[in-house]
């Protein structure tokens, strides 16, 4: 954002003003893995952000065979607010009760998803710069070590992110699977049975492989942008020099 704001700057100065379109730098790295960690920013907060799924118990017992009790759960994953409620009262001559499900996951799935849009919108304002500004981005050696800097730790975040998330997503697939059958008490009543089916976590299982996929363009990045930067050119100079 500091490098944002230093743009907006240097867009003001009668001297450096002026748009110069350039999408030949598209097919340069530089361009080409920005418009992809913009791409792949979008599949990984609309698969894990945009997921629906629901928990179903096919309960039998006594006088009352295969009723169905279903908890939905979504994004951002609060589950122990989801709660399976009895169809009727007399579920189960009046044995059944309320039952939630447990875990909070939302502080790492939010954490995912939040990263992923202001990737989104930060490649935008590089694309910008990149395309029609290029020239205030090669004069000015602020704006190169400052999208070090930004790249370097967005790396990090998805990193950071990404292996959160996993573990989270795993301890959701327990906490809606067959698993949580043995913690409900209803489900122990004799002559009743319970049977679990969740929904397919197929997408959230992409939105992890777009996570690492974040994480490996955004590492690799770091070379071309480490490029433009002055450290570069100064470390060539001292190499070339006798």
């Amino acid at each position: 954002w500091c490098w944002f704001g230093s743009l907006l700057v240097a867009l003001v100065s009668p001297r450096m003003a002026g748009l110069r379109l350039d999408f030949g730098l598209l097919l340069e790295p530089l361009g080409f893995i920005k418009v992809l960690e913009w791409i792949f920013s979008i599949f990984a907060f609309a698969t894990c952000g945009g997921f629906q799924g629901e928990t179903t118990l096919l309960v039998s017992c006594k006088g009352v065979v295969n009723k169905t009790v279903t908890a939905a759960f979504a994004y951002p994953f609060r589950l122990n607010a989801v709660v399976f409620s009895a169809p009727d009262p007399k579920l189960c001559g009046g044995t059944w009760t309320d039952v939630h499900l447990v875990g909070n996951f939302s502080s790492s799935a939010q954490f995912f998803v939040t990263l992923a849009v202001l990737v989104f919108l930060y490649c935008i304002a590089a694309l910008v710069v990149y395309i029609g500004y290029k020239h205030l981005y090669q004069q000015n050696s602020k704006f190169p070590c400052t999208d070090l800097a930004v790249t370097v730790i967005t790396a990090f975040l998805w990193l950071v992110s990404t292996f959160a998330w996993a573990k989270a997503l795993a301890d959701i697939k327990m906490s809606t699977g067959a698993s949580i059958i043995p913690g409900i008490e209803s489900c122990k009543v004799p002559g009743t049975t319970c049977f679990a089916s969740v929904t397919s976590m197929g997408t959230l299982n992409v939105s992890v492989v777009f996570g690492m996929l974040n994480m490996v363009l955004w590492g690799g990045n770091i070379w071309f942008v480490y490029k433009d930067t002055n450290l570069h050119n100064q470390s060539n100079r001292i190499s070339q020099s006798p």
